[in-house]
């Protein structure tokens, strides 16, 4: 595990695409049981190497219920985003995940996690990636659908606080998915 940690963290596939340069951020652990796949790191993640330091990783972890401990334990949770690096920045928030990343290193990374008993995806990315045509049309239409998923997968939205509107619109989530969310992740770590 470590010697592909090292690699994937050595990747320079896409550096030409990459206004910040490389700096793949990734951490996993053969024993790690909860596997969070997400977006792409932000400008705050690219700067510290830290996964999900910020507001949204803030968020995440409330919706998970756990600490900053058991979250950054990697022999608990591994945080894998579709896009390693940085994308950069588009019109309306961050460039999608460069797609490189996903297909190169997944699956090498998954495989040495046999102890995997809950994969989480967060946003689209990640929903369309790993649950194909099983994604519904949209991702509210798939987080409402989240136990069709289970016990594999969990799909989640991103955590951004660009999306107060999306929770503001759709209460049930906090109120019907949260709880179930916390309960499963309590009973795994």
């Amino acid at each position: 595990m470590q010697k592909l940690l090292s690699e994937i963290r050595g990747c320079k596939v896409c550096k030409e695409h990459l206004p910040l340069g490389p700096r793949p951020i990734v951490t996993a652990h053969q024993n790690s049981k909860i596997v969070i796949i997400g977006q792409a790191p932000g400008t705050k993640v690219h700067k510290t190497g830290v996964p999900w330091d910020d507001p949204s990783g803030e968020q995440l972890r409330k919706w998970l219920g756990i600490s900053d401990e058991v979250f950054y334990d990697a022999s608990k949770i591994a945080l894998i985003p579709m896009g390693f690096c940085y994308p950069g920045k588009g019109k309306s928030g961050d460039l999608p995940p460069r797609p490189e990343c996903a297909p190169l290193w997944h699956k090498p990374l998954l495989s040495k996690m046999p102890n995997v008993e809950l994969v989480i995806l967060i946003g689209r990315y990640a929903q369309n990636y790993y649950l194909g045509k099983a994604a519904k049309k949209t991702l509210t239409e798939t987080v409402k659908a989240y136990k069709s998923y289970l016990p594999d997968y969990f799909p989640l939205p991103h955590p951004s606080p660009r999306n107060r509107f999306w929770l503001t619109k759709n209460p049930w989530f906090e109120e019907r998915v949260i709880p179930v969310l916390k309960k499963r992740v309590a009973d795994i770590v």
